[in-house]
């Protein structure tokens, strides 16, 4: 079954900051990279149950992607009736943890 990918504004707010930080607009590599994100993002069409739920928060699921300290946390909801994915935020691994939903 294929789901429809939404980005919430703040995703796709993450997404243009991650771009501008890591200078994909003057960097082949970076580009490469952030591609590699777009695409992972984009991967959760597919099967997104594989990936783990939060230690924040049982709701939501984190996809990885990246490799050693440059690995971020894809997180997201799965509405299986609508079938839709909702990417609510976008951010590198070594950041605090989320603040659980509601505090």
């Amino acid at each position: 079954m294929a789901y429809r990918v939404d980005l919430t504004a703040r995703a796709a707010r993450n997404l243009r900051r991650i771009y501008r930080d890591i200078e994909a607009a003057t960097s082949e590599a970076a580009r490469a990279w952030f591609n590699g994100l777009e695409a992972a993002v984009l991967s959760l069409d597919e099967n997104p149950g594989r990936s783990p739920v939060t230690p924040e928060d049982r709701g939501l699921r984190h996809l990885l992607y990246g490799h050693g300290r440059h690995i971020y946390r894809i997180i997201y909801t799965i509405d299986e009736r609508d079938a839709v994915v909702t990417v609510l935020h976008i951010r590198h691994g070594a950041r605090q943890p989320l603040a659980p939903r509601g505090a």
